[in-house]
């Protein structure tokens, strides 16, 4: 009898406590699969929040080409239309004064961080060309082909409401250019990469 106490003892402690005992192989495949959905959670959020940063970033280098863009277009075009100008005389006008403020807006803050004027150029025409150029053509092409918009004075509403419409366009196809160039480390990409704001 007492033998056989012993034995069932004996068994008794012989088997592993649950704590320390491996997992099984369902076990382990459940949490292997945890593992990986994990995993692709985390991948997708961080492709999501990568995405957003671009399109963020985009759309200020769009803001910032579109500022510099609209101080020069409607100076340039208020300036033809008051001097009674034709349409090709005034638009470019009108698109040289947009490139110039344009390329001001990106130059000016270079220079206050203490940027080389050749560096200072060279990033500016590198970051906003391209950029500028499809908002340019895209702001003359339209305020071209509203009827009577290029005639209209300045205090025809027909003027104005024209020139809004058409850089308001204008940034909506600048857009995906900068998109294309950030994603690309090109175009206001690289302003970032000194980051000037």
């Amino acid at each position: 009898m007492l033998q056989l106490e012993s034995a069932a003892t004996l068994s008794h402690e012989e088997e592993p406590n649950s704590c320390c005992a491996k997992p099984n192989r369902q076990e382990r495949h459940h949490t292997e699969h945890e593992d990986h959905r994990r995993h692709e959670h985390h991948g997708h959020h961080g492709e999501r929040h990568e995405a957003a940063s671009l399109s963020r970033t985009a759309v200020m280098a769009t803001l910032h080409c579109l500022t510099g863009c609209t101080i020069g277009e409607v100076l340039g075009m208020v300036i033809g239309t008051t001097l009674g100008w034709a349409n090709w005389p005034t638009v470019a006008l009108a698109v040289t004064l947009a490139f110039l403020f344009g390329y001001g807006m990106t130059i000016w803050p270079l220079r206050r961080a203490g940027m080389a004027w050749s560096a200072a150029l060279g990033l500016a025409f590198a970051s906003d060309t391209l950029s500028m150029t499809a908002m340019e053509f895209v702001d003359n092409a339209i305020m071209l082909v509203i009827p009577g918009a290029m005639e209209a004075g300045l205090l025809d509403p027909l003027f104005w409401s024209s020139l809004a419409v058409s850089l308001v366009l204008a940034g909506a196809a600048a857009y995906p250019v900068n998109r294309w160039l950030i994603a690309r480390g090109k175009g206001h990409a690289l302003v970032h990469a000194h980051h000037v704001h």
